[in-house]
Formats: C-alpha cells, sequence, structure tokens
C-alpha cells in the first residue's frame, strides 16, 4: 500500500516595518487576500494591538472571544479556536490588549518563542501564514520574528523611508544571531508608489544597489530584491479597512487589485518553484516544517 502524501510546506512572512503609516497592514491583508483567492489557505496574523489588520478584514472580537493575546499569555489556548476563517482566508485577530503582552511576558524564560509554539498546532492547515507586525521591535515583534523564515518590507520610496530599511536590517541581523539563525529578507515591497517622480527613482535604484552589494556577503538580505509591480497610490486602498473588506472585494479591477494580484501571484510562483526543486532534490513530496524550520523558502 502506498504511503500517504506529507502534508505540504508552510512559508512563513513577517510583514515589518518600524515606521508606521507606510502600507503595512494594507500589504499584509490584500497580499494574504490574493494568495488565498488562488486557492491556497492563508493565515493572517495580526499583532499590532492597534489590531488594523483585524478591522480590515471585518471582524469585531467581542469581550468574551480569545485573540492573539490569548494565544500568546495563556499555552492552554488553541489557536483553532480563535482562528476566524473565510474561504481560504483567515485572521487570528488582535485587540488593544495585546499592548499589555509586552509587561506581562517581559520575566517569562520562554517569551520570544510563545507564537511559534502557539501556531505549531496550526502547521498543518495553512500554506502561508503572514505576520502583521506594530511598527516597534518590542517583544511582540519578536515573537513574529522567531516564528518567521521570511521579513518582507513594506516601505514608501522616500529617502528617509529608506533609512529606516537600513536599521531595520540591521535588527533582523541581531536576531539572526541570538532567537532565529534562519531568517532572511525576502525583499521590498513599494507602497503608495509613483514610479514618474525622479525622487522615487532615484530611492529604488539606490534601494536595488545596495542588495546587489549584498550578494557577496553573508547578511539574511543577501537574497533580496525589490519586489515588482510597486503598489500604486489609490484613495480606494485607504478607503476598503473601513468597510471590513479586502480591495478584491471593494474595488476590483482596479489599481490596487490588479497590483497586489500580481505580486501574489509572484509570491505563489517562486513558492511553487522552491517547492518542485525541492520535490525532485528528494525524489518525493515534502515533509510537514512548522513555522520557524529551516528550508521553507524559497531558493
Amino acid at each position: 500500500m502506498p504511503e500517504p502524501a506529507s502534508p505540504r510546506l508552510t512559508r512563513t512572512v513577517a510583514l515589518l516595518n518600524q515606521k508606521g503609516g507606510v502600507g503595512k497592514t494594507t500589504t499584509t491583508v490584500n497580499l494574504a487576500a490574493a494568495i488565498a483567492r488562488r486557492g491556497r489557505p492563508t493565515l493572517v496574523v495580526d499583532l499590532d494591538p492597534q489590531a488594523h489588520a483585524t478591522i480590515h478584514m471585518g471582524v469585531e472580537p467581542g469581550e468574551d472571544d480569545a485573540t492573539s493575546y490569548d494565544t500568546l499569555l495563556d499555552p492552554s489556548v488553541c489557536p483553532d479556536a480563535v482562528v476566524r476563517t473565510r474561504e481560504n482566508l483567515a485572521i487570528l485577530p488582535a485587540e488593544v490588549n495585546l499592548a499589555a503582552a509586552e509587561t506581562e511576558l517581559a520575566e517569562a524564560p520562554d517569551r520570544n518563542r510563545r507564537l511559534t509554539t502557539a501556531l505549531e498546532t496550526l502547521g498543518r492547515e495553512f500554506e502561508f501564514i503572514l505576520f502583521d507586525c506594530p511598527p516597534s521591535l518590542g517583544l511582540l515583534t519578536l515573537n513574529a520574528l522567531s516564528a518567521a523564515r521570511e521579513v518582507v518590507v513594506p516601505m514608501q520610496s522616500h529617502f528617509l523611508a529608506l533609512q529606516g530599511v537600513g536599521k531595520l536590517l540591521e535588527t533582523v541581523q541581531l536576531v539572526s544571531r541570538s532567537v532565529n539563525p534562519d531568517i532572511r529578507v525576502s525583499g521590498v515591497v513599494l507602497c503608495a508608489h509613483d514610479d514618474q517622480t525622479k525622487h522615487a527613482k532615484e530611492v529604488v535604484a539606490d534601494l536595488e544597489g545596495f542588495f546587489e552589494q549584498s550578494r557577496e556577503h553573508d547578511v539574511p538580505w543577501r537574497g533580496a530584491r525589490v519586489y515588482r509591480p510597486a503598489i500604486r497610490r489609490h484613495i480606494k486602498l485607504a478607503e476598503c479597512p473601513s468597510f471590513g473588506q479586502t480591495i478584491f472585494e471593494y474595488a476590483p479591477g482596479l489599481a490596487g487589485a490588479v497590483d497586489y494580484e500580481q505580486l501574489g501571484d509572484t509570491f505563489l510562483s517562486e513558492w511553487d518553484l522552491m517547492l518542485e526543486r525541492r520535490r525532485q532534490r528528494e525524489g518525493g513530496a515534502p515533509e510537514i516544517v512548522i513555522p520557524s524550520a529551516r528550508d521553507a523558502t524559497p531558493a
């Protein structure tokens, strides 16, 4: 009797930027939605106490509903009971109390790996897990960087934003040395982008040049790139969270939806290529890998 096929790998991505208002949550939710629309089970983990990703996806946790706060503070809380799912897109919602987790877990010996432990039970359910990180580098972000295999940086093509990315990359390098040696930076997603301005073109050129120079160095961003397409500025992207909808529900066919759909296809194509290469290398289906495990990343 043939052995049953092994479960799929899980691609885990932390979307991170220390600066707020750059399109981080918008990118997390709409990229996840684009992937889910292709029939791939996708989970958004909201780790921001502002709960913007939760609101964006039309979820309003009640007083008695568990959230990501509960999964971090109480190991007995099963993430399966917390996740809200619609078709292939799910969310582990956040709430304002999540801000207290920074203090409440400060002395816990496993404080940086609480999220990794909580998500192990979800590894077989989702092919993609995207973490919406708060715009800070505290305990919540460290939990995301411990659980994720990749970092994607949403940013706007401004000079000061470029400086901020440099500091963020240094932080990822520190995390790779102490908390998660497997983590790497996959690249940058340009948000609210206007490719007609000279300034934007110069910032993008500087960023691509920086990544190219990093190819020969042993740093977590040696394989990073600027993702295409850039996400064009459109007012509908700012409006859809207030209706609890993704851009595909609120304004399908417009620029923002087209850009995120193409970005999602880019993520899927590179992931599927990695899976095929791994399958050929190992001569069979890939084994299950929990969110922080090795090799669950595109080549």
